[in-house]
């Protein structure tokens, strides 16, 4: 049950971590439309064209690392698991 714990509680500070970047993106990014497009990049149509910017590069950040964490998965079970002991 301790490993269930520690795991659930890294997945959350995780998440955590991750929400604090992507504040400061957010806050990054509104300020690059606002100096390249001005006052007007603050409209609506700028926030959309923001928010569908925005929505692509999480859909491909997520397929990358889904990918990642796959190709890591098989190569951990092939290897025999994380604390297995080398035959050499």
């Amino acid at each position: 049950m301790t490993a269930e714990v520690l795991d659930k509680f890294s997945a959350l500070i995780t998440t955590a971590l991750g929400l604090v970047a992507a504040l400061a993106w957010n806050t990054a990014i509104q300020t690059l439309f606002t100096t390249i497009f001005g006052e007007a990049g603050g409209a609506l149509v700028g926030q959309f064209f923001y928010a569908i910017l925005v929505t692509i590069v999480v859909i491909v950040a997520t397929i990358y690392v889904g990918r990642a964490a796959e190709r890591a998965k098989k190569a951990e079970e092939e290897r025999g698991g994380l604390f297995s002991r080398s035959k050499d």
